[in-house]
């Protein structure tokens, strides 16, 4: 433990409280849009880094960094190349997200398929998300003990109870703001450490990696490492939180100008990580957790203590504003697509905004639980990304994409998906080491096509902007 570093990281994380008690007064969260949207009145470069801050997390900092420890530098590249990707095709989409202005996924769903796929398309979001949201208490909790000396379980209830805070006191405003303040420190931190890191292996870094490291598959086959690429990419098309980000926009150009922002700021994160964490396999060949690949080069003195400090504290200040954006998100399923869709339609807005805190500590202790019984982040995270991926982006993709979709095609894609994957991942136990994805995406896809081909549409007409 380094005072440095402690010193930082505490600083850091009573600056994050303090904007969330400043944008937790009334004067700025006034009513449920507020909580949700931040009125919708956020400035780009701030929608610039919150859009980069939701998306890189405890599964690029931690999972990201797992990943390319264990198989190198080329093939993380490939597992993160599903973020650029995703990114392009949202810049199409952001345009229409923001006119739209939907509160949820689920509810852009009803627009095109009925009730009974906004309702599937929820519990699938439910579960996708607090999962993930899981996996960033125990991404934090890692930090904090490397730091403090907290165990990592210890660690994890600490973030736990600081990520239930911000998203409880300020919604999107407090999270919009602490996303900003740690993109820039996260940026800083990462682009000084990597010449600093290189410098230490050499100019024989790649000679220096293990052999498999060095290939562009990292020894993995090419279908279990297309198994790591497309969840990455399946979430990021259809995310919730990227959408709710859009739609927070001032207006259509500015979301769309925002979602260019994002492609080429998000190069500065993963390329970074990737080459960090190859270079801790080499600095660090005995590490006993490979989550930590990235991290312990700071805790353990190879980077400067200041810079070390930064790149510890900016690390959970990411892992943190991810958790409060995916615990907002998936609050705000709760509220909208079950109580206010189903048990009383005309809530109070005032209402609406203290029963989305509500839901808000629900998440959070559902997030807290399944967090004891994934042994890893990566694996969380690739089993949290396929559930999304599976279930709901395919029948998203259709809403902005497909005219001739169907209800009865969504609602196959989703249940057949889902139900594949947990028959692979769990009754079958990953044959031939494929993760889920490999088998479930087909089968959702082709169940979409095929249900859709046979059925006639609904004739809805998607309404233009609401806000």
């Amino acid at each position: 433990m380094q005072t440095t570093h402690l010193l930082i990281l505490i600083g850091y994380l009573v600056a994050m409280v303090a904007i969330g008690i400043y944008f937790s007064r009334a004067s700025k969260v006034r009513t449920g849009d507020d909580f949700m949207f931040a009125g919708r009145r956020l400035p780009r470069v701030v929608l610039i880094g919150t859009l980069l801050a939701t998306w890189v997390g405890s599964g690029t900092i931690i999972g990201g960094a797992n990943f390319a420890y264990s198989y190198g530098p080329f093939a993380a590249l490939i597992f993160f190349a599903g973020t650029p990707v995703g990114i392009v095709v949202l810049y199409f989409a952001a345009a229409k997200l923001r006119g739209l202005s939907r509160y949820t996924v689920p509810e852009l769903l009803e627009i095109r398929f009925g009730a009974g796929v906004r309702m599937v398309g929820a519990v699938a979001i439910l579960l996708a998300y607090v999962g993930i949201t899981a996996y960033q208490f125990t991404g934090g909790g890692y930090i904090v003990s490397l730091v403090t000396p907290l165990s990592s379980s210890q660690g994890t209830i600490v973030v736990a109870l600081l990520v239930t805070f911000l998203a409880f006191s300020g919604g999107l405003f407090s999270v919009a703001w602490t996303d900003f303040l740690s993109a820039l420190v996260i940026l800083f931190s990462l682009l000084v450490s990597v010449p600093i890191v290189l410098s230490l292996v050499g100019s024989d870094f790649l000679s220096r990696l293990p052999e498999a490291s060095r290939t562009l598959s990292g020894g993995l086959s090419g279908m279990q490492l297309l198994g790591y690429f497309l969840p990455l990419l399946l979430l990021i098309l259809a995310d919730q939180n990227l959408y709710q980000r859009l739609t927070a926009a001032r207006d259509e150009g500015t979301a769309r100008k925002s979602t260019a922002g994002f492609f080429l700021s998000s190069f500065l994160i993963f390329v970074p990580v990737a080459i960090l964490a190859s270079a801790a396999s080499i600095l660090l060949p005995r590490l006993e957790d490979p989550d930590t690949a990235v991290l312990s080069l700071a805790s353990q003195g190879l980077i400067p203590s200041v810079v070390g400090g930064l790149l510890l504290a900016g690390a959970l200040a990411f892992i943190i504003t991810t958790a409060t954006s995916f615990m907002l998100s998936v609050g705000g399923n709760m509220l909208y697509d079950f109580y206010v869709r189903y048990a009383r339609k005309d809530t109070p807005d005032r209402s609406r905004l203290w029963l989305h805190r509500l839901a808000v500590l629900v998440v959070a202790i559902l997030a807290y639980v399944i967090g004891q019984f994934f042994p890893t982040v990566l694996e969380l995270q690739v089993y949290s990304y396929t559930v999304y991926g599976v279930a709901i982006t395919p029948a998203v993709l259709a809403v902005l994409f497909w005219p001739r979709a169907t209800t009865v095609g969504a609602l196959a894609s989703m249940i057949v998906g889902t139900g594949s994957l947990l028959i692979w991942e769990f009754a079958l136990d990953q044959p031939m080491e494929w993760n889920a994805v490999i088998v479930a995406l087909p089968l959702s896809v082709l169940s979409l096509i095929v249900g859709s081909l046979l059925t006639k549409p609904r004739r809805v007409a998607v309404p233009e902007e609401t806000a």
